[in-house]
């Protein structure tokens, strides 16, 4: 596990190409929020984790396995994962973020371009025009 990275995964870096390329700009993995969103945007009040369907248990996703050897050990720690995602969302609404999730096999244009949507769909009062 240890050369599993919590970085600048390759479904993070395509997210972060695509909506450059489409004229957003970001933070990246901003340490003073709950969880350290993968990307922040502060113009829209809003943060973005990109997820790996395994390690957050994207639900009715084939990526999605519990290993066989040590499942115990595995159900906990992927359960202890999904605990603590639920956690930290809770906690930057609370705070007044709008928090969005993008699995890794949801990574292709249709998708992103939804994202982006979402993202920039704010009014000029920042709040969400979207319900």
């Amino acid at each position: 596990m240890s050369g599993i990275r919590g970085k600048n995964t390759k479904p993070e870096l395509l997210v972060r190409k695509a909506l450059h390329a489409k004229g957003f700009r970001y933070k990246l993995h901003a340490n003073d929020l709950p969880g350290k969103p993968d990307l922040v945007f502060p113009k829209y009040r809003t943060v973005v984790f990109v997820h790996g369907c395994f390690w957050h248990r994207h639900e009715h996703c084939k990526f999605a396995t519990t290993p066989k050897t040590n499942s115990n050990f595995w159900i906990e720690k992927l359960s202890a994962n999904s605990r603590r995602d639920q956690r930290n969302k809770l906690q930057l609404q609370t705070l007044g973020w709008r928090v969005l999730t993008i699995w890794e096999c949801e990574i292709d244009e249709a998708h992103l371009t939804k994202l982006a949507d979402t993202i920039s769909a704010m009014d000029s009062n920042g709040t969400s025009a979207i319900k």
